[in-house]
Parts: C-alpha cells; structure tokens; sequence
C-alpha cells in the first residue's frame, strides 16, 4: 500500500443517520475547499455527518455490508445462498487458497481507510472552527470513537494493520502494527471517547443516532473481550449495565423492527433512511438477502442453515427462530399481517401442473395444500430454501421504491442483549458464577427459556449458545469462533470446519438438511478446506501487497 487513496469525506449533508431531524436532513454542499472549511459549527456538523456516512457506505453498500455479511457466511449459520448467478463470496467463505485475491475484502480494506481518513482530517481541523467549545468537544469526540470503530472493524477481520492517524501522512513504506499495538490505541481511544460523548438520554431527540457513551464502552468491552481481558472487560460492561441507559425490548421480535429503530435496547445503529429516488441513504441487506421469487423479489444472497435452525430447535427456542429465519412452505411470517400477498406470489413461478411442482411433490413430498396455503422459496434459486427474518421488512413497512440503498431498516451494530452475554461471559470466565447466571438469564427469560443454573463448563457452553442463538446474523458468530477456545485445545472454528469439522460432516452425511443437499449449486461440503494455520483470519488484500513494495506482510499461511 504505497498509498492509502484519502478522498475528503465532506460528504454534506449525505449523512447515514436516520429520522427527520436538522442532524440528518443536511442540504447536499457540493465539493468544499479544505482551506476554507471547518469554519462554522454548521461545517463542522455537516462534516461529522459525512464520517458518519462511511460506517456502512462509502460509497457503496458492496464496500462494507457486503464484507458483514461474508463474515456471517464464513459461519455455520449462513450459505452464500444464491445458486442462480456467479458466487464473489466462495474464496473465502468456502476457505479458498485463492482468497487473498478477493476484490469484496479489498473494498472493505479501501473503505475503511476512507473512513479513518476522514476521521484524521476531521480530528485535526475541528479544534479551528468557530463553534461552541462543549459542542466541540463532544464532535471530536464522536470522530475520535468512529475512527477507533473503523480500525477495531479492520483488526477483527485481519489481525494488525497499518496505523495512519495523520490525514497528510505519507505511507511510504508503512507497516502493519502488531495485534497487541492496534487493540492498546483501540481501547485508549475509545475510552477517551466515553469520557466525553453523552449518555443516550443527554442528546436531543434530532440528535439520536450519535454516538454515545454507551457506545464507545461498549465496543470498548468487545474489544477486551476478543482479548480474553475478562477482569478488565467485566469492568468496562458492567459500567453499561450499572448506569442504567439500555434495558431489552419485552419482545424479540420487536429487536430489528423498522418501527423500534434506535430503541431503548440500541448502543449503537447504522441511521438508515428512505429519500425516494433523490439519494442511497437506505440499507440494502433487506433486498440482498430477500427471496429471490418473494413479493418485491431479493438477491438471496447469505441464507440461513439448516445447522442453525437444529440449535435453536434443540433449545425449545420457537421465538427466536421464528423471528430469525423463514423457512419454504412456512405458513406465516413472523410480523407480516399480509401472508397472503406471499402465497397468491407462489402462482407467478410455480404451477400445480408444472414440471416443477410435479418434481418438488416427489422431491420433497409437497403436497397441493402446500402450493395453496404456504409461502415456497424456491429450492432451486435458494441452496437452503430459508431466507434471513431480521433483515426482513413487512409489505406495510415498505417504502415506495423497494430496492438497494432504499430501505430505512436501521442495521444493529451493538444492542444490550450482547452486552448482557459479554458480560455473562466475562464473569463465567473469572469464577463469578451468580453474575454470569443473571445476565444469561435476562436474554433468555425474555423468549420463555428457563433459567440456566449451571457452573463451570457448562455454564460457559450455556453462554456460547446463546450468544449464537440471539445474535445470529448480527455479525458476532465469526469473531466468537475464531476465539472461543475448546477442551482439544483448538479454536471452535476448527472444529467446526475442516474435513472432520461438525458442520462438514453434518452437511456431507447421510442427516443432512434435504433442501441443502438436493441444491448443489453451492457444495454441500463448505468448510472442507479450513486450514488451521492459515483461515483464523481473512488474507491482507493481495494490492496491498504488492504496493506497499513488501513493506506490508502477508498473514500466516497465504
């Protein structure tokens, strides 16, 4: 990476936060002059707004949506999913040697130097704005926590990288930081940051989306967590809890609602807003992950397992999995009051007299009440004929132009429910038993599960369960797999992949899912290639690589 492109992140007016108010509804500026910037408090909003909009966008939903959602298909909780068209996501999520040339994971890299940039520049020129000292503190603040995001997204993924927190620094010849180097500037960062930004309760309602105290220590205790600082992550999470800001919804079902955006369980949300054809200030997973012969159609692209469904039917967890994955010849869906608009759709692809249904009737035993009176993902576009619930919105909730970039479903970075299990497993982990049962025991007494009073081991395992259960797609499996250290003495994630990995020889035996092994537009057999010592990380970008002249070195085993 001889050099990281920085593009100036005025992005005026364009932020990603949602809701009708002055701090998301910013007039487009235009291209501004640096020198002439960062003169008013007005220019220093519209600015922050800008750094805003490069959490999810930059330029793009491909360039960071696209890489949270791979991770959740470097899972056993998702497929690729799509068999209809050409798969960008296997070289990684079926742990390819190739993988290092991914062009997904070098947008997500580009972006989130984008964002640090932006961040850079924004640390140094708001000190020399005209604008109230408090106010300033507090948007410094918010750039000063944004930036340590964008580099904690970019550690998680790829061990240490490169630190630029100059905006004009040359990066000729930079190298990468080591892990323990970029998680130590990390936390420092972020802890500066929740000295400052106001609890969720101080901002104003036209100011809800910012970033808060609760945010900054909230990511400041994944961050310790993904250390194995327990003590020091118990500390950090149990300081969310004690200041009271954030308790559950009563419902599950009301966690990724289009009408419960930035709710009371919410630390942190992408701001995600419809603005009919003007501008992409919408989310996208809705339509990528949406059915691709469903009302309004999707791309299909990361669906649910079958592996996923069996763990939470083994929990008795009938709440959770309806709200979490839609499954073919289902007859309802969750929160959607008008199911019938989703069956009259089956007759625009599928007829009772068709070769197809004729074939699905002997393949699956479908029967004509099954054609008349359920809603059918088709096997033969969707590897597991499920589709992703949390992501989905009802017809009634629909904007008017249903596509990429327009749906205003705030996407969840960071809700109490995972506080709660962090802590849970923090205390688990230092012998604090009572506490680690009564933080386990809130998100589980929430969709009627019984408490869990278990110690030890079984605790621990109790607590890794259900972190998979009430996190599923939410981008937390991967980092959990990667890190959760098993009695063999290896990672989860290598004893759930590779060839004698759970997950490949459920899906490869004579037990597997019959719609995941009769579609083999995607191999059954994902995972087969896990290596070890090579996939408990995703590959540097092979451009950078080779820009940076060698001074960037590749991770193990690529």
């Amino acid at each position: 990476m001889k050099k990281i492109i920085y593009s100036l992140a005025v992005i005026a007016g364009m932020s990603s936060l949602s809701s009708c108010n002055d701090f998301l509804t910013e007039d487009i500026r235009g291209t501004e002059n640096l020198d002439t910037y960062f003169q008013s408090q007005e220019e220093v909003d519209s600015y922050v707004g800008g750094c805003y909009f490069q959490i999810a966008k930059g330029g793009g939903w491909w360039q960071v949506y696209n890489t949270w959602l791979m991770s959740d298909m470097t899972t056993d909780d998702l497929w690729d999913g799509n068999t209809t068209q050409d798969d960008g996501y296997q070289d990684i999520t079926h742990f390819m040697p190739n993988g290092q040339n991914s062009g997904i994971l070098q947008n997500f890299w580009g972006a989130r130097y984008q964002g640090i940039a932006s961040c850079n520049l924004g640390m140094e020129r708001i000190p020399t704005a005209t604008m109230d000292e408090s106010l300033r503190a507090t948007r410094l603040a918010e750039v000063q926590f944004l930036r340590a995001f964008f580099y904690f997204d970019l550690v998680r993924n790829f061990g240490g990288v490169p630190m630029v927190l100059e905006y004009a620094k040359s990066v000729d010849g930079i190298e990468r930081s080591t892990e323990a180097e970029c998680y130590a500037w990390i936390e420092s960062e972020l802890k500066a940051a929740a000295a400052v930004l106001p609890q969720r309760s101080q901002y104003a309602a036209a100011d809800m989306g910012r970033a808060t105290r609760g945010a900054a220590l909230g990511i400041l205790g994944k961050a310790q967590l993904y250390q194995g600082k327990w003590e020091e992550a118990k500390a950090t999470l149990k300081t969310i809890i004690d200041e009271g800001e954030y308790e559950l919804l009563p419902n599950f079902g009301d966690v990724w609602s289009v009408k419960h955006n930035n709710s009371k369980e919410s630390l942190f949300e992408v701001q995600q807003m419809y603005n009919g054809d003007q501008y992409a200030t919408g989310g996208s997973l809705t339509v990528v992950t949406g059915c691709r012969n469903g009302v309004g159609d999707g791309w299909s692209w990361g669906q649910p397992t079958s592996d996923l469904e069996n763990a939470f039917i083994a929990a008795g967890d009938t709440e959770r999995l309806r709200w979490t994955i839609i499954k073919t010849a289902c007859t309802e869906i969750a929160g959607e009051n008008d199911f019938e608009r989703f069956v009259e759709n089956n007759k625009s692809f599928l007829k009772i007299t068709d070769q197809k249904f004729i074939g699905y009737k002997e393949d699956f035993g479908w029967t004509d009440e099954t054609y008349n009176n359920t809603y059918i993902i088709d096997p033969a576009q969707h590897k597991s004929a499920r589709i992703i619930r949390k992501y989905f919105v009802p017809l009634e909730d629909r904007p008017e132009i249903y596509n990429t970039d327009k749906i205003p479903l705030n996407h969840r970075v960071l809700r109490y429910a995972d506080v709660l299990l962090m802590y849970a497993e923090a205390c688990a982990e230092t012998g604090d038993n009572t506490n680690a049962q009564w933080a386990l025991n809130q998100v589980r007494n929430r969709v009627g599960l019984a408490d869990v009073t278990s110690t030890g081991t079984a605790l621990r395992d109790a607590i890794r369960a259900e972190r998979r259960l009430e996190l599923a797609h939410e981008q937390c499996r991967l980092y959990d797999l990667r890190r959760w250290d098993c009695e063999n003495g290896k990672k989860m994630m290598c004893n759930v992949f590779g060839p004698n990995g759970s997950f490949v020889k459920y899906n490869t035996g004579d037990d597997a899912d019959m719609y995941e092994a009769w579609n083999q537009g995607e191999p059954s057999n994902k995972g087969y290639r896990f290596q070890e010592n090579r996939d408990l990380l995703y590959p540097i970008p092979l451009y950078e690589i080779q820009h940076s002249n060698g001074t960037i070195k590749q991770n193990p085993g690529w």
